[in-house]
């Protein structure tokens, strides 16, 4: 029985549709995720004195290496089994069986995007000669605000679902199985936001530490990945049965990765703002 104190949650997945083209929330939340993002480093380089060709050049570099990373990490993490008997379906926006069609590229993963933002600073360091801690520290300001973004999209088109749960807060997708479950891409939505702000808090004021921005960044992250994905449903049918999920296993070495830069940068002495901003 479902109580009124629940949320029924049925959205239209369209912004709108015009019959030729429609404009999907995934896809809006998804572009205002980079936009919000320039806008916010735009800012940021014009202060530390960057000129802003190099943030067009980054901004490249973390497009391509975020869709590459999410799509493959999407393919080989959580269902492998399919494509690796459809390996063009992984590059391509098409299916091929049991017809042909275009059907986009459905699954994305944050694992896999946060891999591939990882090579992609790797390449513009090597590329343009820029430290790659630095960059990284950059993009750690704006990073849960794009994770923000990515989850209320998710919220609107009713997946990576919650477990059933008779909490008032409850959602009832209707798309799903009219359970009452926790809202989980809203809980994440939330924490990303509040790491957003918390992140922004924490930069030096004048003096600088490689590093730090960076390890707070995917400390916090992932952390909250780790214990909300205990309210979530799993997304593979393998994860069945597992202690930790899938999500849960990738979460591990970034959260020590980020707890290991923190502590070095910690230990750093303290350097001045314009060795690398002048």
């Amino acid at each position: 029985m479902i109580s009124l104190a629940y949320i029924v949650w049925n959205p239209n997945p369209n912004v709108f549709d015009l019959g030729f083209f429609a404009l999907k929330w995934y896809s809006l939340f998804f572009a205002l995720a980079f936009v919000t993002s320039y806008v916010i480093l735009k800012k940021r380089f014009a202060k530390l004195g960057k000129p802003v060709e190099l943030l067009d050049k980054l901004t490249i570099y973390i497009a391509v290496g975020t869709l590459a990373g999410a799509r493959l990490g999407h393919c080989l993490f959580y269902d492998f089994d399919y494509y690796r008997h459809h390996l063009l379906e992984i590059i391509l926006p098409v299916q091929f069986k049991p017809s042909f069609k275009i059907i986009g590229f459905q699954g994305l993963a944050s694992h896999g995007g946060a891999i591939g933002i990882f090579a992609a600073i790797y390449f513009f360091h090597k590329k343009y000669n820029v430290s790659y801690l630095w960059t990284a520290d950059q993009l750690a300001l704006v990073v849960p605000l794009g994770g923000f973004f990515i989850r209320m999209g998710n919220l609107m088109n009713s997946e990576i679902i919650g477990k059933p749960t008779d909490a008032p807060w409850a959602f009832v997708f209707i798309k799903d199985d009219m359970l009452p479950r926790h809202p989980s891409q809203l809980y994440e939505a939330l924490a990303y936001l509040i790491i957003f702000l918390i992140i922004n808090n924490l930069k030096p004021k004048n003096v600088y530490k490689q590093g730090f921005t960076f390890g707070w960044m995917l400390y916090l992250i992932f952390s909250v990945r780790l214990i909300i994905e205990f309210f979530k449903e799993d997304q593979s049918a393998f994860e069945y049965g597992w202690v930790l999920n899938m999500g849960q296993i990738l979460s591990i070495p970034l959260i020590i990765a980020g707890f290991t830069l923190i502590i070095i940068s910690i230990k750093k002495k303290p350097e001045r703002l314009s060795k690398y901003f002048a």
